[in-house]
């Protein structure tokens, strides 16, 4: 191996560990690999191919003459770059059009091109796929020492970026776990709190509605919307935090259960009973963006209940199907007053529709309420 290009060798992989392992995307590493390779060959053309799972090969990274041109070139697993691509040898040879090995599967934007290289991109347990590299036809071959500082180079360099590419994996699971939790501590926490100040201060209104002069029942009103608004923000911000969520890992899972107790606890101190909790199923499983649209919709039915009924029984039934979550909630009192059916209601209806769900809302003064809620637990794909 000739001493000074070994040494430029061992810088470029240098250069690209230090980038790969920096944090930079393995994608946006691999135009840097092609354009040292094909500087280390004194090549006029540099690819690398990346291997799919049918064992084709993608050219993902150019550098070369019209470098653009052949990004997403495909060639076929039975090719010599997919053979390469699959742990095989290096392969090469002074002219890839004529040389039995290589010229079928020749694509005509590369006819132009004699001598060829293709090593393994990457080693062992860890080939990503080929990094090939070309010269104009007529050009002279490649040297069997430049040869061996290419094929080191791509080991060496391929088997860099699975590690950055598993390490960068691991971090955005971390960092989605990470979000999660903030996701899970806002709505959970600061919602909740949230929520029952905007109850009490609204059942304060209510019942000071005669002593209040009539700006400070509006700024009071007002405060109320206020917290509305606020909730509906952090809201927005957690969906936020939880999108989109990395595959292959599955959506986390929460106790909805526990959930609906600690949402009926609120309701129970401001309506100055206990609503009746059934429930009916296993809910430990349930995932936390199905979740969430329940809590949601038994949020807002308790909610209705505490400043428009004047209930004196309210009942909330939670049942667990095999393939969707049923919420009711039911109340004795004097039934949606005109209006609110537009606001939080409203906002059920539309959150039930876009997450593939039915609700529904029977009330009438003499009857009292019943909100449903009807919810798959696999999002309806045709409804997003």
């Amino acid at each position: 191996m000739e001493p000074t290009l070994a040494a430029h060798a061992l810088t470029a992989a240098t250069d690209i560990t230090t980038a790969a392992l920096s944090g930079d995307e393995p994608d946006e590493v691999l135009p840097s690999v092609v354009q040292k390779a094909a500087e280390l060959a004194r090549a006029d053309l540099g690819l690398v191919m990346v291997r799919a799972d049918d064992g084709s090969v993608v050219v993902e990274a150019a550098y070369g003459s019209h470098p653009k041109d052949l990004r997403g070139l495909l060639l076929p697993a039975d090719s010599v770059a997919g053979k390469v691509a699959r742990g095989g040898e290096t392969v090469v040879t002074d002219d890839f059009t004529v040389d039995p090995r290589t010229a079928p599967h020749v694509p005509g934007d590369l006819r132009r091109y004699g001598p060829f290289a293709a090593a393994p991109f990457g080693a062992g347990g860890r080939v990503l796929g080929s990094l090939v590299v070309y010269r104009t036809r007529g050009s002279e071959g490649f040297s069997p020492g430049t040869v061996e500082v290419l094929t080191a180079f791509a080991a060496q360099v391929g088997v860099v970026l699975a590690l950055a590419e598993g390490a960068n994996a691991r971090h955005r699971v971390t960092l989605y776990q990470e979000r999660e939790r903030i996701a899970r501590e806002l709505h959970d926490v600061i919602v909740q709190r949230l929520y029952a100040a905007g109850m009490q201060l609204d059942r304060v209104r209510r019942r000071m509605r005669k002593r209040f002069a009539g700006t400070d029942a509006a700024r009071l009103g007002e405060a109320i919307d206020q917290l509305d608004q606020t909730i509906e923000e952090i809201r927005a911000t957690v969906h936020s935090l939880r999108s989109p969520a990395p595959e292959p890992e599955q959506a986390p899972r929460t106790d909805l259960a526990e959930s609906a107790r600690d949402e009926v606890r609120i309701a129970e101190e401001l309506l100055g009973y206990p609503p009746t909790l059934e429930l009916s199923g296993e809910f430990a499983d349930i995932p936390a963006e199905r979740a969430d649209h329940i809590r949601a919709a038994l949020r807002e039915a308790l909610s209705n209940v505490v400043r428009h009924s004047g209930a004196s029984e309210t009942r909330v039934s939670l049942q667990r199907e095999a393939n969707e979550v049923r919420l009711r909630v039911r109340d004795n009192g004097a039934g949606v007053p005109q209006g609110v059916a537009t606001r939080g209601l409203r906002h059920l209806a539309e959150r039930a529709e876009s997450a593939g769900g039915k609700f529904y809302l029977n009330s009438s003064p003499s009857l009292g309420t019943l909100v449903a809620f009807d919810l798959p637990l696999e999002p309806d794909r045709r409804a997003s």
